[in-house]
């Protein structure tokens, strides 16, 4: 079942997007001439989410303009002008306005290719809430650019997620999108954390999983890596 509801986590302030968000939020940021924030709300309609909350800081007058235009889903502010709440404090800020049905997220800093359907509904299909309460997609690092990190996750046959830690390297990265039971959030404290403090306890309990992308995906985290993924984006076949 594809969800009602999605996050799309926008708040950031993108430091290391500098000079490009010198004068609008990471989410107005450009890649193949649309924003950041387009992509993934492009992504969402099209996997079929009615209705996405958006968390804004940095620029927000001009972020909250940006995707107010938008006519084919609705949006709804996460206001985080005061206190900047990072990926799980954001989400469990909004938590009033997510509803009880699962959720999908979405991290602004990913772009991908897709190479048989939608990936968010892939990842919605295969979510069962009896086996796990949060399921991440995640890339392959030979399918990946902008990402220089080691890995994050060790996934078993079954999708059952462990992290990293110390081993030198997993094959597996998280993307930024997953599906979630918002309620996984209701017993933390209002106050900024990551999400990864909430995966450790579900990983201990068995109930994190993951899903293969299926696609290529670029994580646009700094001006390099905006320039790679435009590169990739012009070569590639029309609507890939």
């Amino acid at each position: 079942m594809i969800p009602h509801t999605a996050m799309v986590l926008a708040a950031g302030l993108g430091t290391r997007m500098r000079p490009l968000t010198n004068d609008r939020p990471k989410a107005l940021v450009t890649v193949k001439g649309k924003a950041l924030i387009d992509h993934n709300l492009d992504r969402l309609v099209a996997a079929g989410v009615k209705r996405a909350v958006v968390n804004v800081h940095a620029f927000a007058d001009l972020l909250e303009a940006h995707v107010k235009r938008r006519t084919d889903i609705e949006i709804v502010i996460s206001d985080e002008r005061a206190q900047l709440m990072e990926t799980g404090g954001g989400l469990r800020q909004a938590r009033p306005l997510l509803g009880d049905d699962p959720i999908i997220v979405c991290n602004i800093d990913s772009v991908w290719e897709e190479w048989n359907g939608s990936a968010i509904a892939r990842l919605a299909y295969s979510y069962n809430p009896a086996k796990s309460s949060t399921k991440l997609m995640l890339a392959s690092l030979d399918q990946c650019l902008g990402f220089d990190g080691a890995g994050d996750f060790f996934m078993d046959d079954g999708g059952k997620l462990a992290f990293r830690d110390d081993a030198p390297s997993t094959p597996w990265a998280y993307m930024g999108v997953y599906i979630t039971d918002p309620k996984v959030i209701d017993a933390e404290p209002l106050e900024p954390f990551s999400m990864t403090r909430v995966w450790r306890k579900l990983v201990a309990d068995g109930r994190l999983h993951g899903a293969p992308l299926g696609g290529f995906w670029m994580h646009v985290g700094d001006p390099e890596a905006r320039a790679l993924a435009e590169a990739r984006l012009a070569a590639a076949a029309p609507g890939a």
